[in-house]
């Protein structure tokens, strides 16, 4: 049963309690008794009281010295005296111990109930204080701790970038040496050497493509080189980008199909952005797409909406590594385990890209069966003409 509040009546003249629960009951409120300051104590340090009624003078002790007990069991609990010796001294003592107020003997059961409608409307607003103060500072360590983040997240994206660019010379220049060597421009080479550079130009290829990734990466997360967001027609982006994969796509005998509306569709972006974001998607449909498969790109609005949905016969995605898709370094174990390369940073790319444009992404797969991915972005108006 609800009640307006648990009150504990300490006095040894057993008319005062008696009284007090005659008029407390009625009006919504639980109540407990005890007749001595020794009761009261005990009281006190086993429950939990939202207002205290205590007499100033009993037989084994002063009411007043039970204030401490009651605000080490609950620094929010009332505690209202009863008294027929109300001196101002008494009062100036009880108020610097924590008492709330005063009820003078005798006195009325309208004087009673409004003094602890009173206190426990004091008490309500002591913990919806204390609660705006925790809630306060809890904002404060999660803004704090917001704030830590992207300290940390720029830093690594400065330090991604810093190293990316540092690796980019070294690992283009032993590309050099290497094909120099392959082509046999350093001498004749034997078979064994041919095999050998052959891996180390694939090795040195893989190790190029994370560092391009990582640069893209850290350009994705840096907001002090985002570009303004313009509007672009995405029509033009996926065709320039099938229009690149189609020789890698037919070499591999995986069919590529586009379907699009002939009109303009234009969505919030930057050009570059949106078209890495394509680029990745489509390079991965056809990577991991067998051969005599197929990467279907279709282009469509709905409502107020552009949809890109990009969907492949290709090796699919297990259940169980789907949450997973889109954080870094993260692959497939299917992919891993067919030896497909790549750096696991794509989708990373992809989906810092699209939060900025405030598009959506939605990933469905199913190992062996191929994946579909849609992209959601809201339309507008005008249409900027993408950069060549």
């Amino acid at each position: 049963m609800d009640t307006k509040g648990r009150i504990l009546i300490i006095d040894d003249e057993e008319g005062i309690r008696k009284g007090c629960v005659r008029v407390l009951q009625p009006a919504g409120y639980e109540t407990a008794s005890a007749s001595s300051f020794h009761d009261g104590l005990q009281n006190i340090r086993s429950g939990q009281f939202d207002l205290i009624l205590l007499d100033v003078m009993m037989p084994d002790g002063r009411g007043i010295d039970l204030l401490e007990a009651i605000r080490e069991q609950d620094s929010e609990t009332v505690a209202v005296l009863i008294t027929g010796y109300a001196t101002v001294e008494l009062a100036v003592e009880a108020i610097k111990r924590g008492a709330y107020d005063f009820i003078s003997k005798p006195f009325t059961a309208q004087l009673l109930l409004m003094t602890v409608e009173q206190g426990l409307q004091k008490r309500r607003l002591s913990m919806e204080a204390k609660r705006l103060q925790l809630v306060e500072k809890q904002f404060a360590e999660l803004q704090q701790a917001r704030e830590q983040a992207e300290r940390l997240s720029e830093f690594k994206s400065t330090f991604a970038t810093m190293v990316a660019h540092e690796l980019r010379a070294p690992v283009g220049a032993a590309q050099t040496l290497v094909r120099t060597l392959l082509r046999g421009l350093a001498g004749e080479l034997n078979p064994r050497q041919t095999e050998l550079l052959g891996r180390v130009e694939l090795r040195l290829d893989g190790l190029l493509t994370l560092v391009n990734d990582l640069l893209t990466l850290a350009a994705s997360k840096s907001l002090a080189a985002e570009k303004p967001l313009v509007p672009v027609k995405i029509n033009s982006i996926v065709q320039r980008v099938l229009e690149r994969f189609g020789d890698e796509a037919a070499e591999k005998q995986v069919a590529l199909k586009y379907t699009a509306p002939g009109q303009d569709i234009a969505v919030q972006a930057t050009d570059d952005g949106l078209e890495t974001v394509v680029s990745n998607l489509v390079c991965n449909a056809i990577k991991y797409t067998p051969s005599n498969g197929s990467v279907g790109v279709e282009l469509e609005v709905q409502d107020s909406h552009a949809v890109v949905r990009i969907a492949d016969t290709g090796i699919g995605i297990r259940t169980e590594d789907l949450p997973h898709i889109g954080e870094e370094f993260f692959r497939g174990a299917n992919a891993r385990g067919q030896n497909i390369p790549g750096t696991g940073l794509g989708l990373s790319i992809v989906k810092e890209l699209l939060q900025r444009f405030g598009a959506q992404i939605d990933i469905r797969s199913q190992d062996g069966h191929g994946t579909t991915i849609s992209l959601d972005f809201p339309l507008c108006q005008q249409a900027a003409e993408p950069e060549r």
